[in-house]
């Protein structure tokens, strides 16, 4: 069975905040000390306990990059960071907050867990059986990592070419990570075995502050524009080379990434150019597109790079 949202614990490599009451902390506060505080500026999270629904913050060097949310333990959901910031009242009467350090690989692991679908096991292997389940990831030379949910804990042991190599463990105990599934995996435990590949590096959201920093931007950026046009058209510093005329495709502004400044120039501009369904495409390593309505759209990396030849 699922474990309850409000006894989930994760490993933990240092306490900053033990589990108190949400009405003795400043949420916002504690994480903007987080990014001053040149100490505070570690890998962690944040778990937020609501009376509805259990909030996790994910830290890189004291600022939030990402945020996960569950209302029963077990199905999880990507939130964007200003959403999370924006269920945790200001006066809170209820709920509770910790912070706690953590391994980078270990915040990985915690976010894609929640977010993506396990691998399956064979229908046919005992996952109470520890021997059993070691002899199919040795044969399988899994590279991946096994979660296992036992007495309230979340405990991740991470497995390269089927051989237990480190773990992430939410009690502390002595013995080798096989030694320490071994233990977890014990009949009595009944515990909750899945199954994970390689865990991607923790993906990092745009910070809201920046999103609303752009939004304020291109809105003074659109009225601008809407004021220089010639006989109220809106006018553009770039040229549609098509017509000769200043562009105005729906996007004020796009940003493009790229392994050099020339070629972010060049997709930035055909971005501009293709209009606000086309755009994307336009940007192969990512990138942001502020539209004429003022609305930020963050572009993520395509999975296939394109390669471009640059005459010299």
């Amino acid at each position: 069975m699922p474990l309850p949202a409000n006894t989930l614990h994760y490993p933990v490599e240092r306490v900053l905040l033990q589990r108190t009451r949400l009405a003795y902390v400043h949420l916002r506060n504690l994480l903007t000390d987080a990014k001053r505080d040149r100490a505070a500026r570690v890998y962690a999270y944040v778990m937020v306990w609501l009376p509805e629904e259990l909030l996790l913050l994910f830290l890189q060097e004291g600022e939030v990059v990402n945020a996960t949310a569950t209302a029963d333990g077990a199905h999880f959901r990507a939130l964007p960071i200003g959403e999370a910031l924006g269920k945790v009242p200001s006066a809170a009467e209820f709920g509770d907050i910790c912070f706690h350090c953590a391994d980078d690989e270990q915040l990985a692991t915690m976010y894609w867990s929640q977010v993506l679908v396990p691998v399956a096991w064979p229908t046919e292997l005992l996952l109470d059986d520890a021997s059993a389940v070691l002899a199919f990831l040795h044969a399988t030379m899994h590279d991946g990592v096994v979660e296992v949910l036992a007495d309230g804990g979340v405990n991740y042991v991470v497995f390269r070419q089927g051989v237990a190599t480190r773990g992430f463990f939410a009690y502390r105990a002595d013995g080798s990570a096989e030694q320490r599934l071994r233990a977890l995996l014990d009949p009595a435990r009944k515990a909750m075995v899945q199954l994970w590949p390689v865990p991607p590096a923790l993906p990092v959201q745009v910070p809201p502050a920046l999103i609303r920093a752009y939004r304020e931007l291109m809105a003074a950026v659109v009225k601008r524009l809407g004021e220089s046009g010639t006989d109220g058209a809106p006018a553009h510093p770039l040229l549609d080379p098509a017509t000769g005329a200043p562009a105005f495709t729906g996007i004020v502004q796009a940003t493009a990434k790229a392994p050099t400044a020339f070629l972010a120039e060049v997709y930035s501009k055909l971005a501009l150019l293709s209009g606000p369904e086309q755009a994307p495409s336009r940007l192969p390593y990512g990138g942001v597109l502020v539209l004429d309505d003022g609305r930020v759209e963050v572009v993520e990396t395509q999975k296939a790079k394109p390669r471009m030849a640059v005459a010299g």
